[in-house]
């Protein structure tokens, strides 16, 4: 693998060339394809649609086996009034949970996530995080979300970050990997198109905007850079590789800002929960909501349903 230094800002990683972001154009196509509609006559599906490709989550320290088992539950069926509701795509838990999610979810359409690998900060060292990710896959978890090695990556240290994740796919098994990039912390654009393209040169199988554990998390503008990586490496290789926004998404109007984004940039065969998710933890509710008013034709309160 080699990321040559920048000439004009055009790299490369493993033959793949990273081309420069248009910082103004990003921003600007991002806040067009905001301002789409959704057609009444297509509201019902993409409800249906954002509830397929989330993955619930619970990554507190107060998290409990009582508390992983009722958001399983709710996974399987987000609706109890309403069982024509799909399941969601998964369920995501710190590593120590994994066992009670699995066992929960067994016979279900909904994957068992996991972070691991010394998340949030990712600076354990490698062979604690490769442990604890083989971990999590031999207690039942059927994808693992990692971090990038934020200080390796922004001190240049391209290999490195190459190699641990690498590392980590071997650990991972037969799991699905997700690299969390964790773009509030990368800066400018062109820093989270090089990180785009590495992980994915790296092996991993989905990239991921966010822990949601920083202030700044998924935006309109990082999700249309990442997408667009993600259309480059699929176009330079054939390689067609998830994306997965997280962090701060919690109406079904931003939710579908973002299925906007995803089908113009990479197309409809990218909105299905093998290629696409969104990571929530209150999104939920404002979805069965707006569905609820599909259905009746009035809005039902907050607390008619349960709270994650």
């Amino acid at each position: 693998m080699s990321v040559e230094a920048p000439a004009g800002f055009v790299d490369a990683v493993d033959g793949v060339r990273i081309t420069p972001v248009d910082e103004v154009g990003l921003e600007q196509r991002a806040a067009l394809l905001c301002t789409r509609s959704v057609k009444a006559a297509s509201k019902a599906a993409m409800l249906d649609l954002t509830i397929q490709v989330m993955d619930l989550t619970t990554l507190e320290g107060a998290d409990t086996p009582g508390r992983v088992r009722a958001l399983c539950s709710r996974a399987r069926r987000p609706d109890t009034t309403d069982g024509s509701a799909p399941p969601v795509a998964a369920v995501c838990v710190y590593p120590e949970m994994v066992p009670e999610a699995a066992t929960a979810l067994a016979g279900s359409p909904v994957a068992v996530a996991s972070v691991a690998g010394g998340f949030p900060a990712g600076l354990s060292p490698l062979q604690s995080r490769l442990a604890e990710i083989a971990w999590a896959v031999a207690a039942g978890a059927d994808e693992v979300d990692i971090v990038l090695n934020r200080s390796a990556f922004l001190s240049g240290c391209y290999q490195k970050v190459y190699d641990e994740i690498v590392s980590a796919k071997q650990a991972s098994g037969a799991a699905h990997l997700k690299v969390i990039l964790e773009t509030g912390e990368l800066g400018a654009y062109d820093q989270i198109r090089r990180a785009s393209m590495l992980a994915m040169a790296a092996g991993a199988d989905f990239i991921k905007t966010s822990t949601g554990k920083l202030g700044i998390s998924a935006t309109p503008a990082t999700a249309l850079c990442m997408a667009e990586a993600i259309r480059d490496m699929a176009e330079q290789t054939g390689r067609t590789v998830g994306l997965k926004l997280a962090g701060g998404i919690r109406t079904a109007k931003q939710a579908w800002h973002y299925l906007v984004i995803v089908g113009e940039t990479l197309g409809p065969a990218w909105l299905t929960p093998e290629r696409f998710r969104l990571g929530a933890s209150s999104l939920l509710n404002d979805v069965l909501m707006q569905r609820a008013k599909q259905r009746d034709g009035r809005y039902q309160r907050r607390e008619d349903f349960s709270v994650d």
